[in-house]
């Protein structure tokens, strides 16, 4: 066994080696879409800190959710590898900055009096004061600000990140008991949110079809990643040579700025 270990430690580490060259390569590609994504991730903090400026305590709305839920819970290394990490996450930020963009949008069009404990009338952090300069908004007030925020209700955020990510690893993920397992996770989550009062019901359902919708979109309007598992029928756990290694790692990138290998076009 030491043997073993000793003869495959450095081809770990040139596999290592060869994916974060590969990846750093496609984020050098791809930085401005990966900043942008970013970026949109701050505005959408920034409109949640901003509405809770305009959030006004009230009388919480009839919701059938909560006479079902009553009040009970309390607020690189394997060849199989099948897409690129920078890729993949350019996909995933784009999901979420269009989800978002909506949400803002509802949440800023109609403010409801927020259903959680914190605010409800009569708590201090139901409402905020006033900002004294620009740089009280611009801070967006983290984490505090995520954990106690108001009136970003419709629709759910959290459902946002949750069935995003479920999607994502729908389509791209192997382990298909993974994948239910996910989805069961992402049912469980919805109950919770609506049981803890996080969210009215009606933010979780219209996160359900909303987020759907829009990945089903974004995914038509972007070009398909490339799948580096075509063509290679049981490719090795790790490369036998440098010189394998680096023909490989030159043959996928240039697949992928091609885009229309002759792998590619035949099989998707």
């Amino acid at each position: 066994m030491p043997f073993y270990f000793a003869r495959e430690a450095p081809k770990l580490w040139r596999k290592i080696c060869n994916e974060s060259s590969t990846e750093a390569s496609l984020l050098a590609g791809n930085w401005k879409f990966v900043l942008a994504g970013l970026i949109c991730q701050y505005l959408h903090g920034l409109a949640v800190h901003g509405v809770h400026y305009l959030h006004r305590p009230g009388p919480i709305l009839q919701d059938a959710g909560f006479f079902l839920l009553p009040w009970t819970f309390h607020p690189f290394v394997f060849q199989s590898k099948k897409i690129y990490t920078v890729l993949i996450w350019c996909r995933v930020l784009a999901y979420l900055a269009v989800s978002q963009f909506l949400r803002i949008i509802t949440f800023y069009a109609t403010q409801l009096p927020g259903p959680n404990y914190h605010c409800r009338e009569g708590s201090e952090l139901a409402r905020l004061p006033p900002p004294k300069s620009a740089l009280a908004v611009l801070l967006i007030n983290f984490p505090r600000g995520v954990m106690y925020g108001c009136g970003d209700l419709i629709f759910s955020s959290h459902m946002i990140f949750t069935l995003v990510f479920v999607r994502t690893f729908q389509k791209y993920g192997t382990r298909r008991c993974i994948k239910q397992f996910a989805w069961l996770v992402s049912v469980i989550l919805s109950v919770l949110i609506i049981a803890s009062r996080k969210h009215y019901t009606v933010d979780v359902v219209v996160a359900w079809y909303t987020v759907n919708l829009v990945v089903s979109f974004v995914d038509q309007k972007l070009p398909e990643l490339p799948d580096r598992s075509l063509g290679s029928t049981s490719p090795p756990l790790l490369p036998t040579s440098t010189k394998d290694r680096d023909s490989k790692n030159r043959e996928e990138l240039e697949k992928f700025r091609n885009g229309n290998s002759s792998d590619i076009s035949t099989r998707v």
